[in-house]
């Protein structure tokens, strides 16, 4: 394949070189900042064999061309354009100032959740594996299982300092200074928050306050308002600080100003916004049943074409992070409106005539079972609309199906059948009967109505 060719085809279509901002990518898709995307050529970039599909989302021009394509093509792109990373940051600037709140704060949440995404997949991938090997009864409580064991839940139990480095960066903080903020959310001096069940042990009375001496093990809202605050008050210091007493006395109050906001205000809120949060999707889940279920799978994908669909990673580490929940019980539910994608997709390469809509197709509904969607919906079920809603069908009944057998899993992140690796080893049975049920609902639905008779014969 040749990718510099592809990168001369496309760059005329975008308007040129002077019409680009930024150039990036993701696994899939070129996420371009334009200055104006009226002078992008949409019809002619989505008849060029290498593009699977085009459209625009979070304030950035998207151009779908598939995993590894994307890479060699965006190469090619800058080395053609000779943007620097100047442009990267301009590119952030301006694509955040097209985004409406709900689009910023998604974003913002999926900047700081999606880099510590592996470290919570790993840890709860080895929580799975235990708890699958003591289902199966093919583990003893031994040393070796209690050391794994603990390497399971140390993302969970330091998850605040994880977020607090991650936060710093989305919030331009000093990230040591947040390291540290989350560290004395979590001090050992504090009563652990997973023991809060059995009772709260001793207070302290400042300001006429009592406060909790209870730890934010394992929780998310606090922290991420901590070091929201810190952001803030670290710039308001740096602007009264004088310059020869920065070094010293910027951070030195930035922390215990920082610290003190956390353990008596921010902290406490924020617990009881996140568990009311949980606790609120957890009585949904309870007492909706499969009707839950076919809401969340269904209206799944509307939400991937928003882009909000990021800020659940902060919802679901605040489901397993809480005592109370401990389970991702939603991530199957995403995983079966995913595959529904591909199911539908796959129904449309076979009823099209379409040479290039096949090309696009095929590959676009087997990524889907990895959980990566983009190609099938950008590139197929949404340009054909009926499609689209066959899959929400399969996401309909595929997420009844997850939520009447209580399906869970122990991470996030990861759906599709990667995802099995995730689900405990009572639920992974229903899982992959999930699946199915996603994909083969879709595809039927897709294949009796999802093309017109003049589409079919395109």
């Amino acid at each position: 394949m040749n990718y510099q060719q592809i990168a001369t085809d496309i760059l005329p279509l975008i308007g040129g070189t002077d019409n680009i901002v930024s150039i990036a990518h993701c696994a899939t898709r070129l996420r371009l900042v334009l200055k104006d995307q009226q002078l992008v050529n949409k019809p002619a970039l989505e008849a060029l064999d290498s593009v699977k599909g085009c459209f625009t989302n979070g304030g950035q021009f998207q151009i779908v061309l598939g995993q590894g394509v994307v890479n060699h093509v965006c190469e090619a792109l800058i080395a053609n354009t000779g943007l620097n990373e100047a442009s990267t940051q301009e590119s952030k600037t301006l694509a955040a100032a097209r985004l409406g709140p709900a689009q910023r704060l998604a974003q913002m949440l999926s900047n700081i959740f999606v880099p510590i995404i592996p470290v919570i997949v790993a840890c709860g991938l080895l929580m799975g594996v235990i708890g699958t090997a003591r289902t199966l009864g093919l583990a003893a409580d031994t040393p070796w299982l209690q050391i794994l064991d603990m390497f399971s839940n140390t993302a969970f139990v330091f998850l605040p300092i994880l977020i607090a480095i991650s936060a710093a960066r989305e919030f331009n903080t000093n990230p040591f200074l947040a390291a540290a903020l989350g560290g004395i959310m979590i001090h050992p001096a504090l009563q652990n928050a997973w023991t809060v069940g059995g009772g709260i042990h001793e207070y302290w009375t400042l300001f006429g306050l009592h406060i909790a001496k209870v730890g934010y093990q394992g929780t998310v809202l606090p922290v991420l308002l901590a070091v929201w605050m810190q952001s803030h008050i670290e710039r308001q210091l740096r602007r009264v600080v004088p310059n020869s007493l920065d070094l010293i006395l910027t951070p030195f109050l930035t922390l215990m100003l920082s610290a003190l906001a956390a353990l008596l205000l921010i902290g406490p809120f924020g617990r009881m916004l996140g568990d009311g949060i949980s606790l609120g999707l957890m009585m949904v889940y309870q007492h909706g049943g499969v009707l839950a279920g076919m809401l969340f799978g269904g209206a799944y994908s509307l939400v991937v074409i928003t882009g909000v669909h990021h800020s659940f990673h902060a919802i679901e580490a605040g489901l397993l992070s809480n005592p109370a929940i401990g389970k991702n019980f939603l991530l199957p539910i995403w995983a079966m409106a995913n595959v529904a994608q591909g199911g539908a997709a796959l129904a449309v390469f076979f009823r099209t005539s379409d040479a290039k809509v096949k090309q696009i197709a095929l590959p676009a509904a087997l990524s889907c079972l990895l959980g990566i969607t983009e190609a099938a919906i950008f590139g197929v079920n949404l340009r054909f609309v009926r499609p689209f809603v066959a899959a929400a069908i399969g996401g309909a009944l595929g997420g009844a199906w997850i939520v009447f057998n209580q399906v869970f899993m122990t991470a996030i992140g990861v759906t599709g059948l990667p995802g099995i690796a995730l689900v405990p080893a009572a639920g992974m049975l229903n899982y992959i009967a999930g699946l199915m049920i996603a994909f083969g609902s879709a595809f039927v639905a897709s294949w009796l109505f999802g093309l017109k008779q003049q589409e079919a014969k395109a």
